[in-house]
């Protein structure tokens, strides 16, 4: 049979078999040795296509991609280093339970460790960041490799798709030469169906958990990053039966959306409030339930740490312990709505008061915050209350997102909130924000910072090829900003040569290059005027120039002001 039907048939059954198994998005970077499969997917009606042109930025477009569409997508590159350009996101991935399919395109086997060009070993290589992987066979025609095809996909979507998600990795040797057929159908498949659940309690689980939770004096309810899609409504009934403090890490998004009747028991000042070591000492939970990964807030984990409360349930469909802090009593493996079905009234008490009471002092400090010249906390204050409804906010893993944690006040506003916090890296985030934005399909708001931004300048590529909707927020403090916070910054010798790294780079440059709308600010005054305006353009770029040792002081001075108000209401 001609070599290029085989080739066909091959390429067009792994299509096939990944869209039965739910991909609707491939994200490609061009190249030669992937070109079959790169014909497939862009040939086939029903799937999505983007490219990228830089591996690195592709891998974290389609993390976004399916971090905010909560579906498995396919990522695609020709052979060698393209493919070891692919691990950053991965790792992400790997961390934060995203379901990425990594198909890594390969030399055939005679052309593997014998100094050919761009041969590298592809096998396994990206070792236990990945959940699965497999080196599949060359094309032939084989029924048994037709089986081998349609079961290995559908194993390694059910392992990308099963707790922990992540993603998988799959090397797909092809021999030359590479072109396809387009007008031959998709074979038919020799497997059926997928079919999966949710991980419940059962009866006697959910006695367990519920004496747990009756027997408490003074329970804390922490959430942190969890999927954005869980349902809002069905945890706030829960947490209005339960009436503890919930402690809303920003990444689980229930700062957004808060019905009136729990809007107190939302608290989303315990960062700054767990600086008063006065209200610590009167804080210490007896039971803390957790739902979602550790948040973001270093006071808060330090808090738990040295109180290490009698009770600390946390909820995950991994058998996995996510448990940094070493504190965990009792794991549950399940989903975290089977909690929701809980029967559990209890009455408010006065340590949910302590907490209500102290979050409304905190939060009437920063409603009055007007920052200072060089100050970042007034910027991404006045950010989040101009964001409108309906829209996308995605932050840095650095300042931003300790940003949002200080200055992103609950509202009734639909604004759903992302960051890379699995391995909590500054790269890869624009592509990240332009992914999720390619999915979610509303406006997107990127808050980041100058060096993070360097770091994946690449990722504005793909606004070359797609449609978009984003405007970023970079705020330019010349450096690493996080730094100034640490034990580094009280040495001063080598600081700004190591931690500091200043480049003197702006970006108006970069703004042009990409035809995107550009305004440059140094106020805050400025930046309101800026944000008032129309957005014109579908890719907007605001550069807000800050001092990052003002901003140091500012933001202590603030958390200084809370911890004076707190301790002051006796």
């Amino acid at each position: 049979m001609d070599n290029r039907i085989v080739l066909t048939d091959y390429v067009r059954r792994m299509t096939g078999a990944l869209m039965q198994a739910g991909v609707k998005s491939v994200v490609i970077s061009p190249g030669s040795r992937s070109t079959p499969l790169a014909y497939a997917f862009a040939s086939t009606d029903n799937l999505k296509v983007y490219m990228q042109i830089d591996e690195r930025s592709a891998g974290y477009f389609a993390l976004g991609l399916a971090k905010a569409s909560r579906e498995p997508v396919v990522l695609l590159c020709t052979s060698g280093t393209a493919a070891s350009n692919y691990h950053p996101a991965i790792t992400e991935a790997y961390y934060a339970r995203i379901p990425l399919i990594v198909i890594t395109a390969d030399r055939p086997h005679e052309l593997r460790e014998v100094g050919a060009p761009q041969a590298i070993d592809q096998i396994r290589m990206f070792g236990q960041h990945v959940k699965y992987s497999i080196d599949f066979p060359l094309a032939e025609r084989n029924p048994d490799i037709d089986d081998f095809i349609d079961r290995h996909i559908n194993r390694a979507l059910s392992v990308a798709l099963t707790a922990p998600w992540g993603p998988v990795h799959l090397n797909v040797p092809f021999r030359e030469p590479l072109l396809i057929d387009f007008d031959r159908p998709v074979p038919d498949s020799t497997f059926s169906e997928r079919i999966a659940g949710e991980a419940m309690l059962d009866t006697t689980a959910a006695r367990q958990v519920t004496a747990l939770l009756e027997e408490a004096e003074r329970g804390m309810l922490i959430v942190g990053d969890w999927p954005h899609d869980m349902d809002k409504k069905a945890f706030w009934d829960f947490a209005d039966a339960l009436q503890w403090p919930v402690l809303c890490d920003p990444l689980s998004n229930l700062r957004s959306e808060v019905p009136e009747n729990v809007h107190a028991l939302c608290i989303d000042h315990y960062d700054a409030i767990l600086k008063s070591e006065v209200f610590k000492e009167k804080a210490v939970p007896t039971t803390v339930l957790r739902l979602g990964a550790q948040p973001v807030a270093k006071p808060l984990s330090l808090f738990l740490k040295k109180v290490k409360p009698s009770v600390v349930i946390a909820v995950d469909e991994s058998p996995e312990f996510r448990d940094s802090l070493g504190i965990v009593t009792h794991h549950i493996q399940a989903s975290p709505t089977s909690l929701f079905q809980l029967v559990v009234n209890q009455s408010r008490t006065a340590y949910t008061e302590l907490w209500v009471r102290a979050n409304e002092l905190a939060s009437e400090v920063t409603a009055n915050y007007e920052g200072v010249p060089g100050d970042e906390g007034i910027i991404a204050k006045l950010l989040f209350e101009h964001l409108p409804d309906g829209v996308d906010l995605i932050s840095g893993s650095s300042m931003p997102i300790r940003d949002v944690d200080t200055f992103f006040r609950k509202t009734e506003k639909d604004i759903t909130h992302f960051a890379n916090r699995g391995t909590n890296g500054i790269d890869g985030v624009v592509s990240t924000a332009l992914g999720i934005q390619a999915a979610r399909k509303r406006p997107a708001w990127l808050l980041i910072g100058d060096l993070s931004f360097l770091h994946d300048v690449n990722g504005l590529i793909a606004t070359r090829f797609h449609e978009m909707d984003l405007t970023i927020i970079i705020v330019n403090n010349d450096g690493g900003g996080i730094f100034s916070y640490l034990p580094q910054s009280t040495v001063p010798e080598h600081f700004e040569e190591l931690f500091g790294t200043p480049t003197g780079l702006t970006f108006e440059h970069i703004a042009a290059m990409y035809d995107a709308q550009y305004a440059a600010v140094t106020t805050s005054e400025a930046f309101q005027t800026e944000l008032a305006k129309p957005k014109n353009r579908p890719l907007r770029m605001i550069e807000v120039f800050t001092n990052r040792q003002m901003n140091v002081k500012a933001h202590r001075d603030l958390w200084q002001q809370i911890t004076e108000r707190l301790e002051g209401d006796e």
